[in-house]
């Protein structure tokens, strides 16, 4: 049965326009280098190929070395993104992971991994928060294009509305934590503080 799962690989979502943030988050440096890179090499280590998802205008400022993916479903945010990228590869499972999630580890994609089930249309942590699906720390199978086709089709181009109305494998994170997100500047210093502090304990 793991032979027969499709190919797993990844997509670093870096296409915002970070407006909340007022700077781009995907450039923002917390380990030593950008972060749509530092998240790229990290899910590098369980994927087949990683692909970092942008806006076509920003296609020539992705480091050499790194696969860009240009949204070819424009206008759409991360639910475009996803769709340009089984137009891209329709065959490859997809481990979609936001580039502004920086407490993410290798434990949280190992976990997310192992308990994969290809038999759903996706596996996705629930969120500690809501209780939801989180959308943007998913794999999504191949068997997911045409559902999510079939929303727009209806005029929804919401990922997490695919997910709760869907076959979704769901799981409890554990660590609710690494979920974390940064949308503004308020988060951002105290995302900032939290990995000081771990960096300084390590």
């Amino acid at each position: 049965m793991q032979q027969a799962k499709p190919v797993l690989n990844g997509l670093v979502l870096a296409g915002g326009q970070s407006l909340r943030m007022g700077i781009d988050k995907g450039a923002i440096n917390w380990y030593g280098k950008e972060q749509r890179y530092y998240m790229a090499d990290l899910v590098k280590q369980y994927c087949e190929e990683v692909y970092i998802s942008c806006r076509a205008e920003q296609k020539q400022d992705i480091t050499a070395g790194y696969n860009a993916l240009p949204d070819t479903f424009t206008g759409l945010g991360p639910f475009g993104a996803i769709l340009s990228a089984f137009r891209e590869k329709p065959d490859a499972a997809w481990l979609v992971v936001a580039c502004d999630m920086p407490l993410l580890n290798g434990d949280t994609f190992g976990h997310l991994i192992k308990n994969r089930s290809s038999s759903s249309i996706a596996t996705a942590y629930e969120s500690a928060f809501d209780g939801f699906p989180e959308p943007l720390i998913t794999i999504w199978e191949p068997k997911s294009y045409l559902v999510l086709l079939s929303f727009l089709s209806q005029g929804y181009s919401c990922p997490r509305k695919v997910l709760i109305n869907s076959d979704t494998h769901l799981l409890k994170p554990e660590s609710a934590e690494a979920l974390t997100n940064v949308n503004t500047p308020e988060d951002f210093e105290k995302i900032t503080r939290q990995i000081h502090q771990k960096i300084a304990s390590a």
